[in-house]
Order: structure tokens, then C-alpha cells, then sequence
């Protein structure tokens, strides 16, 4: 549904003619009455869809037979509570994946250490002082292409090309340059060596640091007490035998049934919070967005409760617009601040938008 924008009605000016006859060839000129100009509220409607401020669907992160099911649709459930099981042999409980984290942290404990020890009895070379190994290898290979280029013209020199030159004092100097420029590359290729090694094992230092923040994680997150919602997607991939609730809400719809299988990454469960609503619109056009603001306190009524007019406020314009039928329509999200126990998930919203100056 398009918006609607109620315009100003505008008076008809009413006139009236009053002729009067006093004698032959004697008239009056018609006086305008003008009638008040009357103005409709200044509003712009539009249509949503009512949704859950927040849900969830949950698909598994492992195929398998359903075991056990613990609930059912309409069930309030909390953070961290085992919706389901799944029977497979590569799956882990979340007792089995703590166990197999806290083991993969200790492994992560001695990498670190190992790669260290390594890092801390390398042998640096002085020209590499105050570098990080990062500058010491560029610095070096520098060093080693400079080299490289004056050992170019003598790589191929040999005893037949040197007795072709002028005299011997001339073949002394050539020879003797030779073997300057070839000890100068050998040095350099030996500095490059080194400057590579001390990179390899400083990047080893970092690799271990990283899996050991990642093994840290991960094992926080399955032994995370409360359940929070920012460690439930690492609980998910781990312990991946069990469907656990990521927030507390409501579980609105359930497709797992014992004895069944379930494939890995099909949504098979909805949790949803419906302590608070939104509306969604999908008709606001770019001319209608202009005149909204964040913030902007709007009325709603429901067509399942046409009679009831609720509060909200705008929580969000979309800063991208999709196009719906040649309009350019942008999406925006109202929350409301009423509340009615006859709201479902779905309803059909008409949304009242005061034009602001």
C-alpha cells in the first residue's frame, strides 16, 4: 500500500448576488463572501508488519537423529536451555566440548611457549638492531639486490676472458673486484637468510598468540555461566549435539520431532522476545522519509483492533532503499511503546506519521 498524504481542503468562495431593481437601468455588483479555509491533520499513513523487537532462528550446526526434544511451541524458555539433542558420533555435548576446549587451550599454552623459547635464543644480528623483523628482511633484501647487481658483471668471467685484457695488473684488479662483489652477495645472502629466519619465528610468536586468544575464547564461552547471547554462536558451533536457546523468550515455532533427521542448516526453531513490539513498514517513499525523524512519537492501530489506537516511537529509518513498484521506498521501524496481549507476530499495522515543520 502506497502512502497517503492528507492535503489541505480548500475552500469553495461562495458568492452571493443580490440584484435589486429600484428602477430602469439600476444594478448592484455581486459582494464575495469568503467561508473559513478548514485543514485535515497533516499526517502521512502506512502500512507494516507487527514483529518481535527481537527473535532468533536457530538451524543446527550438525546433521543427525533427534533424540530428545524438551520442549514445545509456546514454551518460555531461558538463555542456554537444551531445546533438543541430536545422536551423532561427531557431535559434542557442551560437558564434551569444555573438556576438549580446556585441552585445546593447554596445547595453545605450550605453543606460545615453545614459539617464544625459539624467538627469545635466536641470535639477531646487530645491523637488525631497533628493526622490526618485518623491516630487517626488506632492509636486507635491499642490501642483497644492490649486491647482486654489481656481482653482474663478473658472475660469468673467465680465465680466457681475463688473459684477453691488456695486461696482467689489469687482470689482478678484475680478479680481485670479482671476489669482493662475489663476498659482498655471499654476505648479504647470509643477512637475508637470517632476516627471513627472525620473520619466520616472530611470526610463529604471533600464530601461537592468536590460537591461544582463540582457544581462550572458546573456552570462556562454553564455561560462560550466564549464558550470554555474544557467547551462544560459539556454544552453537562446539557443542553441537545439543540446541540450547540463545536469549531467554518464547519459542514460537519448533520442526524437530524424536526419531527424525535433521539436516545441518535448516532453521528448525524460532526463539522470540515479545516483551516489546515493532513495525516494520515497506511503502514510505523518499518524499515521506524527508518529513520523519528518528525519535518522532507516531500512532498505530491494528486491523485485528481497529478500535485501539497504540503509542510508538520511530527507532529506525533505513539509510537503504529498495524499490517497489517504480517507487523508491525505504524501510522504517517503529517500536511501540503501548502494549496490548491481543498483538501477534504478523498482524497488519497502520502507522500515523505527523508531518513534522
Amino acid at each position: 500500500m502506497k502512502s497517503i498524504r492528507f492535503i489541505t481542503i480548500v475552500s469553495i468562495l461562495a458568492l452571493s448576488l443580490f440584484l435589486s431593481a429600484c428602477g430602469a437601468g439600476t444594478s448592484t455588483k455581486p459582494t464575495p463572501t469568503a467561508v473559513a479555509t478548514v485543514k485535515a491533520d497533516n499526517v502521512i499513513i502506512s502500512e507494516g508488519r507487527v514483529e518481535p523487537i527481537h527473535y532468533a532462528e536457530i538451524a543446527l550446526n550438525s546433521s543427525g537423529l533427534v533424540s530428545e526434544v524438551l520442549s514445545k511451541e509456546g514454551d518460555p524458555v531461558k538463555a542456554g536451555q537444551v531445546i533438543a539433542r541430536l545422536q551423532n558420533s561427531q557431535a559434542q555435548t557442551l560437558e564434551t566440548a569444555q573438556a576438549n576446549a580446556l585441552q585445546q587451550l593447554t596445547v595453545a599454552y605450550q605453543g606460545v611457549r615453545d614459539a617464544q623459547f625459539k624467538l627469545d635464543n635466536f641470535d639477531i644480528p646487530g645491523d637488525f638492531s631497533g628493526m622490526t623483523p618485518t623491516q630487517a628482511v626488506q632492509m636486507s633484501l635491499d642490501k642483497l639486490n644492490a649486491a647482486r647487481d654489481a656481482f653482474e658483471p663478473y658472475k660469468n668471467l673467465s680465465d680466457r676472458q681475463l688473459k684477453l685484457t691488456e695486461s696482467e695488473e689489469d687482470n689482478g684488479v678484475i680478479k680481485n673486484l670479482a671476489k669482493q662483489t662475489k663476498k659482498r652477495m655471499d654476505d648479504a645472502w647470509e643477512k637475508y637468510r637470517k632476516a627471513v629466519q627472525y620473520l619466520d619465528l616472530s611470526s610463529a610468536v604471533d600464530t601461537a598468540q592468536a590460537q591461544l586468544a582463540q582457544a581462550q575464547k572458546d573456552y570462556d564461552s562454553l564455561k560462560d555461566p550466564s549464558f550470554a547471547e555474544n557467547t551462544a554462536g560459539i556454544r552453537a558451533a562446539l557443542a553441537n549435539a545439543e540446541v540450547r536457546a540463545p536469549f531467554a523468550g518464547t519459542l514460537t515455532n519448533l520442526d524437530l520431532k524424536v526419531g527424525e533427521f535433521a539436516a545441518a542448516g535448516t532453521p528448525v526453531l524460532t526463539v522470540a522476545d515479545l516483551s516489546s513490539w515493532v513495525v516494520k513498514t515497506t511503502d514510505l517513499t523518499e518524499i515521506d522519509v524527508v518529513n520523519l525523524s528518528e525519535g518522532q512519537a507516531v500512532d498505530l492501530t491494528l486491523d485485528a483492533l481497529p478500535n485501539v489506537t497504540l503509542k510508538g516511537n520511530i527507532l529506525s529509518i533505513a539509510q537503504n532503499y529498495t524499490e517497489k513498484q517504480g517507487d523508491i521506498v525505504y524501510k522504517v521501524t517503529v517500536l511501540l511503546t503501548d502494549n496490548n496481549p491481543s498483538i501477534r507476530w504478523g498482524m497488519t499495522a497502520q502507522v500515523k506519521f505527523p508531518i513534522q515543520k
